[in-house]
């Protein structure tokens, strides 16, 4: 009885399958869409890098099924490209290259280099897209939660984000550093519940492009004892969860193209493509080697028709999906890097804005529990009143990680408890806090290679001299090297020169050779520059007052970017 049970469930299990495509095993050379040349080419050249190899162990890495190898094995035989050289189990043989199917091998192995499984059709590939597209699943406000359970989120940031996900279309991300836009992103992916199958290979026009990559790809084991066995689909594809390509800096135009090499003339799949059917996470966008605008050009045509145009190697343009759901995630004021033109193609843009004091504590608790050690909530209070409030420090998301794994650090160093002590965070602040704004946010949080610059006098008699002195700055025809501050790099050590004749002083770099004379108020002094009106403010006109548009919507799609009219 529990045996029917356990095949009842199975059965079920199987049957009820969210599965929309799953590649059939092929019965036949035919039905794999390759041609024999193909397939052989790859029989010949696998055996040529091991010596010999069984005709199951050749079927078992071309991901082809036996049966439909034994023609081919037969054929190779009668034409003395293969020959026995012993006996296998279950009625098979271990071949090996005669000298003809050596020299053959040889000639396939110069044309291409690929020695792996058997490449699917594009056709198969463009098919298998369309029908996996994430664009055919609706997560709903359960899922999300479900999703982000184990991160800190506010709980309003779902009636923005769950639309967002629901489109498939795109999405800005965009806030202050350190908020988790990232770890968002990373996220969204696992809204959607459902494996999809990759080809390890796809041909078109003799080229052979690779499309599964483990870097990207996480690939599902079936369930152990399921009736439909691993072997009852095509194992030229991969069954793997909905992939999550992330990408930042390092992004270049080349990674939007199939990448050819010359030496194999294999050619590798671009991001796009890789992630087809999963999410693409620009992040960091705005910070890459290229500039934005040569990125939003590359994408804007598939952004709004899903499809991408790529060029092999032969010259050929091949049309190939664009289902994914991109995600930029950029610390960048998004209208400061593309225009309105492409942020309308990208219909929803969400601020994530800081944790708010409540949000705050429970970070601490939660990566207090992490690293072991109690949480003490007064702390966390003294905290923000030393160091946060009296400095409008903002808060970050990433605060009380980094915060506490500094004071871990600090106590395993010195073999003490990890503890949440005030003058544990007092001294893990004064050296974050400086190191992450890169200068000195408080009077704690000094740089220990500066010298404080004597402050210039704010009064009438010293206003010409500290004006003629910029202006000595600006002007380099002048001969005269400049003595402010800010026209020194600010990595050197600044000292007082000798005072001048007015009694003032002025800052001057350690590493230079001569002192810098001090500045003359006879009649050689330059004269005063007359200061810049400034500009009178714009008015507001009053067509540019907003309309009644239901907020939520006018929030996500056009806050932040272009004002509305």
């Amino acid at each position: 009885m529990a045996a029917e049970n356990s095949l009842h469930e199975m059965l079920l299990s199987d049957l009820m399958s969210d599965e929309t495509f799953r590649p059939a095993e092929p019965h036949s050379i035919e039905e794999t869409g390759l041609t024999a040349t193909l397939i052989e080419d790859l029989l010949f050249k696998y055996v040529l890098a091991i010596g010999s190899a069984s005709g199951r162990e050749i079927a078992r890495h071309l991901c082809l099924p036996f049966m439909i190898l034994e023609d081919t094995f037969r054929t190779l035989r009668s034409r003395q490209l293969l020959v026995h050289t012993g006996s296998a189990q279950l009625g098979d043989y271990v071949y090996n290259l005669t000298e003809q199917g050596r020299n053959r091998a040889q000639s396939a192995m110069k044309s291409c280099g690929y020695v792996g499984p058997a490449p699917v059709t594009l056709t198969e590939y463009v098919l298998s897209v369309d029908a996996q597209s994430i664009r055919a699943e609706s997560p709903k406000r359960n899922q999300l939660e479900h999703a982000f359970a184990d991160i800190s989120i506010n709980e309003e940031l779902f009636d923005s984000l769950g639309p967002a996900v629901n489109s498939g279309a795109g999405l800005f991300l965009y806030g202050e550093p350190g908020n988790g836009k990232t770890t968002l992103a990373r996220r969204i992916t696992s809204c959607f519940g459902q494996n999809i199958f990759v080809p390890r290979t796809v041909v078109e026009d003799g080229q052979l492009i690779k499309v599964f990559d483990a870097a990207y790809h996480e690939p599902v084991e079936d369930a152990k004892g399921s009736l439909m066995k691993s072997a009852d689909h095509d194992q030229r594809w991969v069954r793997i969860r909905r992939p999550t390509v992330i990408v930042g800096g390092e992004l270049t135009l080349d990674n939007l193209e199939i990448r050819h090499d010359p030496h194999t003339n294999v050619s590798e799949a671009p991001i796009q493509m890789k992630s087809n059917c999963g999410c693409l996470l620009i992040d960091d966008f705005g910070r890459q080697r290229i500039e934005p605008l040569e990125l939003l050009n590359r994408w804007i045509v598939p952004l709004e028709n899903r499809i991408d145009f790529l060029t092999l190697s032969t010259g050929k343009k091949i049309q190939i999906p664009f289902e994914q759901l991109i995600i930029f995630s950029t610390n960048l004021e998004p209208n400061d890097l593309c225009d309105e033109a492409f942020l309308r193609r990208i219909p929803y843009k969400i601020e994530i804005g800081d944790p708010d004091a409540a949000e705050f504590l429970r970070l601490f608790e939660s990566y207090a529990n992490q690293f072991h050690c109690d949480f003490e909530p007064s702390v966390v209070e003294w905290l923000l009143n030393t160091h946060y409030r009296p400095h409008n420090r903002a808060m970050r998301r990433c605060h009380p990680r980094d915060l506490l794994s500094q004071i871990r650090n600090y106590c395993n160093y010195n073999g003490i408890r990890v503890e949440m002590l005030p003058q544990y965070f007092d001294r893990v602040v004064s050296s974050y806090f400086t190191v992450v704004n890169g200068v000195a946010t408080d009077s704690t949080a000094v740089p220990s290679n500066a010298v404080p610059v004597p402050a210039v006098a704010h009064s009438p008699a010293a206003a010409p001299k500290q004006e003629a002195s910029t202006a000595q700055a600006s002007n380099p025809a002048s001969g005269q090297q400049s003595t402010s501050p800010s026209a020194v790099p600010s990595n050197r050590k600044f000292v007082p020169s000798a005072a001048s004749s007015n009694g003032d002083s002025a800052a001057v770099p350690t590493n230079m050779t001569q002192a810098i004379p001090p500045r003359e108020t006879g009649a050689a002094a330059l004269p005063k520059v007359p200061a810049k009106a400034p500009a009178p403010p714009l008015a507001t006109p009053a067509e540019n007052t907003a309309l009644p548009i239901a907020a939520p919507v006018v929030q996500t799609y056009m806050t932040e970017t272009f004002p509305v009219r």
